[in-house]
């Protein structure tokens, strides 16, 4: 079997990618987050701890990054050098070894900033609009010069996956389908925001296939993993609601200053290419989430007494 790095191992698209891919390839973990000494312990700002995990490997998905909008505004620093300089690397490194494996690279659909025509394609102009976004285009360029250099490498742009109960708690789902499960305020900041939702499985399934595409040395274009389906907070945060058994009360806030406002993406060119489409519809990942939500919620009680 083929040898495949991931970075961000312990992340939500991380753990998750690990599980699908478990049976197909021997997969080598690193991740910041581990506990320095573990094994799947590793920073991408360190070369020395990076060149030895890529050693020996047949491709790369680099998953790793300072992962969210807020975190960037916060500590734009660390944001930049994470992402920029922690990317460049992973793909010197992979140039560099005796092997050249491939990269797929992890992007965002904020690169594509505030755009007018909807739903947003791929070769839309890019207009980032935070320092989160910026890092992310820097690294894509990047990436596309490694590509010019014969580096086999793909990139993905993700837009606001879900689905997990391991993940970010302040991320727009997660709060509020914890807010669903605990009779919490659901706060909106932005009630009239509008975005698509795209569930982890339906990520890492096409996060594999590409995969098997690079394995293949075929080239594949610049493509977003999206639903297509928008939906405003407002209603997200009516739908959530739905499912709860308390009585939620919904808080309109002031959107954020940095954030995009407007997204949804046009997801023909990934069904052309890889024949994806996303198979978990909001309803039903809402319900899941939800569900694994209270069952950690009741677990949670029972340890506690």
């Amino acid at each position: 079997m083929k040898t495949i790095l991931i970075t961000g191992s312990n992340g939500l698209i991380g753990q998750e990618l690990c599980k699908k891919i478990n049976n197909s390839y021997i997969i080598k973990k690193i991740d910041k987050k581990s506990p320095v000494g573990a094994y799947i312990y590793g920073d991408i700002l360190v070369p020395e701890i990076l060149k030895e995990s890529i050693k020996n490997c047949d491709g790369i998905v680099h998953l790793a990054a300072f992962s969210r909008v807020i975190f960037g505004e916060k500590n734009p620093k660390l944001c930049w050098e994470t992402n920029v300089n922690g990317t460049y690397n992973i793909l010197n490194l992979a140039y560099q070894s005796e092997k050249k494996p491939w990269v797929l690279y992890a992007s965002s659909r904020e690169v594509y900033g505030q755009q007018k025509k909807f739903p947003v394609k791929e070769s839309a102009t890019l207009k980032p609009l935070n320092i989160y976004a910026n890092s992310k285009l820097l690294a894509e360029k990047l990436v596309e010069k490694y590509k010019k250099k014969g580096l086999q490498t793909a990139i993905l742009r993700f837009s606001n996956v879900y689905g997990r109960i391991n993940d970010h708690p302040d991320r727009v789902i997660p709060a509020f389908c914890l807010s669903a499960v605990h009779g919490t305020p659901i706060h909106i900041e932005g009630k009239t925001n509008i975005f698509d939702f795209t569930h982890i499985t339906d990520v890492v399934e096409a996060i594999s296939k590409v995969m098997i595409f690079l394995e293949k040395r075929k080239k594949i274009p610049i493509m977003h993993i999206t639903s297509g389906i928008p939906v405003s907070l407002k209603n997200l945060a009516e739908l959530i609601k739905k499912y709860s058994t308390h009585k939620i009360k919904i808080i309109i806030d002031p959107p954020r200053s940095f954030d995009v406002s407007k997204f949804y993406g046009d997801n023909r060119l990934i069904k052309k290419v890889l024949d994806w489409s996303p198979k978990i519809n909001l309803q039903t990942g809402i319900k899941l989430l939800i569900k694994d939500f209270m069952e950690q919620s009741k677990n949670n009680k029972n340890n506690n007494k």
